[in-house]
């Protein structure tokens, strides 16, 4: 890499996951969209054909009139090739299959347990990380070697114990988790501005939070606009909405959205608490008790929000398999279409050509100081030349601090459970999993069966006594 005026030439990005049908293109939109870096972007999955397939579309982006900055794309068969001498590595992997996630997300169905997504918390999001540490164990080793110097940004979910075990892997290491959840709040802050007050047209990123916890179960203990205090106006908000909830498009409404919710259960838990809770009402409902939000699919359905199926992302695997390939032979035209994540902008910062504020996930050095040390939490971070630093958030109020510490404490216990492989531990953690709601018994069974559909990817752990 070397600079040339304001300009940041030749910058080497790796890709870890680099076939992604998804986050690789969103990436890709905004590195042709950014004027001021350019370089190599290295992809490396597990899938070569699918990397390659990405390093077709991705150069096809220099091709495009308002394409700001050049890149080339380069399929790596090897994580030596492409991580040596990265400026930056991005991580972005499904840890197995969606058949192991629709054992993870579906299995517990069968004993009254149900997940609207299955990937960070309940016994789906237990599972799947016995999965994904020990390929972020390898991650982090390769970094070590091949790259140490490099800033790490991790999208990979459960984001916690990923970014958990490279630090554990490699304690120098210069990573964060990225996350866009506290994004969609602060839109929903701007709709509250909108709605209660007639200030129309505000950006999401004029809104000012302190974002505090843990990453998915994210909550905000000051948010302002100019010199408003917006606690007070989200109150009116929450108590206006609370009943019906609040839905900004109706053509991207919980009814046929997969994805979207009515904010109920994030305006019930501010109504219950007094703060604001910072995530999608799927990823909240997973953290509180099983019988709350998720009791069964009519209760969630009750609250408008949905249980994204494992069906339906294989049918959407499926479509971007298609669109992956009309973008590769040209037959559907390649477009830039900013994302508004912040991973180039995070970039751009560390090279020093600006300067950021925004949150992300990263070893507790003391900015909640009544959450472990050296947990990983969410908080804001400046982000400035060649530094990341997380903000000062301050304790958990204690209004909310039993929910969040239990939260944190499980965490810590499942990475530690872990990274020793003891089944008995990591048992443990299953059994105190709030949406763990069945008999021990049938929990020693449901653990049993999801750990046996996923065996494929355990060859590190001893089963024989499961």
């Amino acid at each position: 890499m070397n600079f040339n005026g304001n300009k940041a030439e030749n910058v080497k990005i790796a890709y870890v996951g680099g076939g992604s049908r998804g986050w690789a293109w969103g990436l890709m939109s905004d590195l042709a969209s950014c004027d001021d870096m350019s370089g190599d972007v290295y992809l490396y999955d597990i899938d070569y054909e699918a990397a390659k397939n990405n390093e077709i579309i991705g150069n096809k982006y220099n091709e495009l009139e308002d394409a700001k900055s050049v890149w080339h794309y380069h399929a790596s068969k090897t994580a030596e090739e492409a991580l040596t001498g990265a400026d930056f590595v991005i991580i972005s992997i499904l840890p197995g299959t969606f058949d192991e996630m629709e054992s993870d997300v579906h299995t517990p169905e069968k004993y009254g347990i149900y997940q609207s997504v299955g990937d960070t918390s309940g016994p789906g999001g237990i599972v799947r990380a016995m999965r994904c540490v020990p390929m972020f164990e390898e991650i982090g080793t390769y970094i070590k070697n091949y790259c140490p110097e490099a800033w790490v940004i991790n999208y990979t979910n459960p984001m916690t114990l990923c970014v958990k075990t490279l630090y554990r892997v490699f304690p120098e290491i210069k990573a964060f988790g990225c996350c866009h959840e506290v994004f969609g709040t602060q839109k929903v802050l701007s709709q509250a501005l909108d709605t209660i007050c007639g200030i129309k047209d505000v950006e999401r990123d004029d809104i000012k939070v302190n974002p505090v916890a843990v990453n998915h179960f994210t909550w905000i203990t000051e948010a302002t606009y100019k010199n408003m205090d917006l606690f007070p106006i989200y109150k009116e908000f929450a108590d206006k909405y609370w009943e019906e909830g609040f839905i900004e498009n109706v053509e991207t409404n919980w009814m046929n959205n997969m994805f979207a919710s009515a904010q109920r259960v994030k305006l019930d838990l501010f109504r219950k608490y007094g703060y604001i809770a910072a995530a999608g009402d799927r990823h909240l409902a997973e953290f509180c008790e099983g019988k709350w939000y998720l009791k069964d699919p009519e209760t969630a359905h009750s609250w408008k929000f949905g249980l994204t199926t494992v069906e339906w992302r294989k049918n959407n695997l499926k479509t971007r398999l298609q669109k992956s390939e009309d973008l590769r032979s040209g037959k559907e035209e390649i477009k830039i279409d900013c994302t508004g994540e912040e991973g180039v902008a995070q970039m751009r910062a560390i090279l020093g050509l600006s300067e950021l504020v925004t949150n992300v996930n990263m070893p507790n050095l003391g900015q909640i100081p009544n959450l472990p040390y050296g947990a990983v939490v969410e908080t804001n971070a400046v982000f400035r030349s060649g530094t990341v630093k997380p903000i000062f958030a301050g304790n958990i109020p204690e209004e909310i601090y039993a929910l969040i510490s239990r939260v944190c404490i499980q965490q810590e216990a499942l990475n530690t459970a872990i990274a020793e492989r003891n089944i008995d531990k990591i048992f443990n953690v299953f059994t105190n999993d709030p949406l763990v709601t069945c008999s021990l018994d049938e929990a020693k069974e449901l653990f049993k069966e999801m750990v046996l559909n996923t065996k494929e990817y355990l060859t590190s752990y001893d089963l024989t006594n499961l």
